[in-house]
């Protein structure tokens, strides 16, 4: 019977760490999605600050080139519109995440609860 409760026990630890391990990943996939939203943010202010007339250059590889300032508010506008999207969907995977892990820690708790049992009538 212990041997039992011990191999659930076991189980649920590896459980518990795999959901961890996905936790810590989308913590930070957050941190890095919340950090391109600041960037973007700062670009668009900045876009927002030229005059209709100014010429605007976007970076793709070594290569700078012109681009509409029109064009190029409209860019960033839809990248910070996907990137909070994604932020959205990022919470909510570690808030699901955040449930299984209090889940498997009651688990846990009451598998100890019962070896503790069993050991204290051995």
């Amino acid at each position: 019977m212990t041997e039992e409760i011990q191999k659930k026990m076991q189980k649920e630890l590896e459980l518990l760490s795999g959901i961890q391990k996905d936790y810590r990943k989308a913590v930070a996939q957050k941190q890095q999605l919340d950090s391109q939203l600041n960037e973007n943010k700062a670009v668009k202010e900045e876009l927002l600050l030229l005059k209709k007339d100014a010429e605007v250059y976007k970076l793709i590889g070594p290569v700078l080139v012109k681009q509409d300032l029109e064009d190029a508010t409209q860019n960033v506008i839809k990248r910070m519109e996907y990137i909070s999207k994604e932020i959205k969907r990022t919470e909510d995977h570690i808030f699901a995440l955040e449930n299984k892990q209090e889940a498997l820690q009651e688990n846990l708790n009451k598998l100890k609860i019962d070896l503790n049992k069993l050991k204290t009538k051995a």
